[in-house]
């Protein structure tokens, strides 16, 4: 596959890289090209790979935004945190196309893997709202890189193709008024399920929302 085919299916060529410089890591929040946040743990070092969440935000946020649900739990559970930037509003499969967002994500993934020791096995991604449907598209479009996805009141999963089997986390609350909770519960989860996926459901009674609980059990669920 080419790149432009590669760009217009979603598919992302960044990969863990098997040696990394051994320089140490400052703890803690930096800024990355194409507005992009990343987080890492105090807990990093390069001598024990690291598990990475790849973490996308909803809409009309920032990677700030992204990072929420996960960012009180990384130093404890050992994550890198990777918040991209959407270029528009929101992520750009939304408006019905993978293209620029899935390229810089590409180049960010490329970036951080060059200089961070990876776990291969542990590349997660998750979201919240769009960003969770976002996540849900990208991370079954690559379930060659992505071991399991997490996806917090998603409203669809689109991927251009299926890759791989990642396992599969979706939350959604009881009393959503942004994403209906049927979206999930009558839609997503059992067309996953049908197509061969482990699927963890968790409904809660809240609103479109990630709860502290929710998120800490999708940190464990992680392992």
């Amino acid at each position: 596959m080419d790149d432009v085919a590669a760009s217009s299916a979603g598919v992302l060529r960044a990969r863990p890289q098997s040696s990394i410089p051994e320089a140490g890591a400052s703890a803690g929040r930096s800024l990355l090209t194409h507005a992009a946040e990343l987080y890492i743990p105090r807990t990093y070092d390069p001598s024990r790979p690291s598990a990475l969440v790849l973490t996308l935000h909803g809409a009309n946020r920032d990677p700030a935004h992204g990072f929420g649900p996960l960012l009180p739990l990384a130093d404890e559970a050992g994550l890198i945190l990777l918040g991209p930037k959407s270029k528009g509003p929101t992520w750009d499969i939304v408006y019905g196309r993978y293209g620029v967002d899935g390229d810089a994500i590409d180049d960010l993934l490329a970036d951080v893997f060059g200089r961070f020791a990876i776990d291969p096995r542990r590349v997660f991604v998750s979201g919240f709202s769009d960003g969770a449907s976002y996540a849900l598209s990208l991370g079954l479009a690559n379930g060659d890189l992505f071991a399991a996805i997490v996806a917090f009141s998603p409203g669809f999963a689109q991927p251009a193709a299926l890759r791989g089997r990642p396992r599969v986390f979706i939350s959604h609350g009881t009393d959503d008024d942004v994403i209906a909770l049927d979206r999930t519960s009558a839609g997503i989860v059992p067309r996953l399920r049908r197509e061969g996926y482990e699927v963890t459901f968790r409904d809660f009674a809240g609103r479109h929302e990630v709860p502290p609980s929710v998120a800490r059990e999708a940190v464990v669920w992680l392992g």
